[in-house]
């Protein structure tokens, strides 16, 4: 296997670096390094933050690279421990935080309508570019990943470790707090 391909899938090259290949894990550090620094966009604001916590969270993904099991996704456990990085550096730079998840305790079944997709996922680019500021991080987080990233709600939930009627319910919720931020502005 040739470990240049661009063909060879993450949990290939994490097999390599379990192996004792070091020089592997770059290939993952060069498929992972934008997409990242995306999502911790989302969470922290100030570019030197987020460079610090990417290069954290694959600091964690190397130390704990023996441990992924490769018949797992590596985008799911490599977004789990980026999420976990950012929700850490959030909470320290925020004072207060709600600890009771509502929206976990109350979870409903969600259904995915392919007919709908990929016009939802154009309107909601241009919404969350708008007003994601705006709103809950609880809510970005799931509208990134889910709309930017192209993560599905499955890997959502198993990235965040909610159920994945959760994720639904912060996706319907995170658009309509869009919208009325975005209608706000309008006005």
């Amino acid at each position: 296997m040739n470990k240049d391909d661009t063909d060879i899938t993450d949990e290939s090259i994490v097999m390599l670096v379990q192996k004792g290949d070091k020089e592997a894990f770059g290939l993952l550090v060069d498929r992972y390094q934008n997409k990242l620094a995306r999502y911790g966009r989302k969470f922290l604001s100030r570019v030197e933050d987020i460079e610090d916590m990417v290069q954290n969270v694959f600091i964690s993904a190397y130390e704990n690279i023996q441990n992924f099991d490769v018949t797992l996704k590596f985008s799911s456990w490599i977004y789990r421990i980026a999420h976990n990085t950012f929700v850490n550096a959030l909470r320290k730079n925020t004072k207060s935080f709600l600890t009771i998840d509502f929206d976990t305790l109350l979870s409903h079944p969600v259904y995915d309508d392919p007919d709908i997709k990929e016009r939802e996922q154009k309107e909601m680019r241009v919404l969350i570019d708008q007003g994601l500021e705006d709103i809950s991080s609880k809510y970005r987080e799931v509208l990134v990943l889910h709309y930017l990233e192209e993560i599905s709600y499955k890997d959502i939930a198993e990235i965040l470790q909610v159920p994945i009627g959760t994720i639904g319910i912060r996706i319907k919720r995170a658009k309509e707090a869009l919208r009325e931020k975005i209608d706000q502005k309008k006005i």
